[in-house]
């Protein structure tokens, strides 16, 4: 469930979509361990990196996000209420959280480390189970400038990624998920996710997006 939390404090209820796109996912076995299957298209190089990439920036955001619970940054309540305040004169709608400052000080840093890693890779961004982007890569977090196109390309952060490759990946709780999607811009790449798991619950995921030499 979706909270959007006004002025008024007046809630407004979206139903959770549960349907999948096209994708490849890694299952655990039934002791709940990861399945030893291979990659799909196994062997290829990008894939593997991009898993890789993306596993450790899982465990990274999961330190960080832990850390905000035990320094009282913001509570698990909190952390897991799901409660978006939608920002002022920004299209598409931004929204701010409980916890947002929190992600811009902790989380950029170690997603602009992850999107370093591969002249491939197009993005590196943790969200949470609605597709909340808390916090995007720097290159994606300029200034707003006023002007709708440069900022649509420009500033993508605080936004609520409710496409369904972005929700699928958010919902997934497989080892990982590998997707092929277009962006908003048309281009189509491949999107790998690893789940986020905050205190022994499903909080979100980390995503990287990546050109794939076919």
């Amino acid at each position: 469930m979706i909270r959007f939390v006004s002025r008024s404090l007046a809630l407004v209820l979206v139903p959770i979509l549960l349907a999948g796109s096209t994708a490849h996912a890694q299952p655990a076995d039934s002791r709940g361990e990861p399945a030893t299957a291979p990659l799909p298209d196994a062997g290829a190089v990008q894939d593997r990196e991009a898993l890789t990439v993306a596993e450790q920036l899982a465990t990274d955001s999961t330190q960080v996000i832990e850390q905000w619970i035990t320094t009282q940054g913001v509570s698990e309540d909190r952390l897991f209420a799901l409660l978006y305040f939608p920002i002022a004169k920004t299209l598409p709608q931004k929204y701010s959280t409980p916890y947002d400052a929190l992600a811009d000080r902790d989380l950029v840093a170690i997603e602009d480390k992850a999107l370093a890693r591969s002249g491939a890779f197009q993005y590196a961004i943790v969200t949470d189970v609605n597709g909340y982007v808390p916090a995007h890569n720097s290159k994606f977090s300029q200034p707003l400038s006023g002007k709708a196109e440069q900022d649509y390309v420009n500033n993508r952060t605080k936004r609520l990624l409710a496409d369904l490759p972005s929700l699928t990946a958010a919902r997934s709780t497989e080892r990982y998920l590998v997707q092929r999607t277009r962006l908003e811009t048309g281009d189509v790449i491949y999107d790998v996710s690893v789940p986020i798991t905050v205190r022994g619950k499903h909080w979100g995921c980390v995503r990287i997006g990546y050109r794939r030499s076919e």
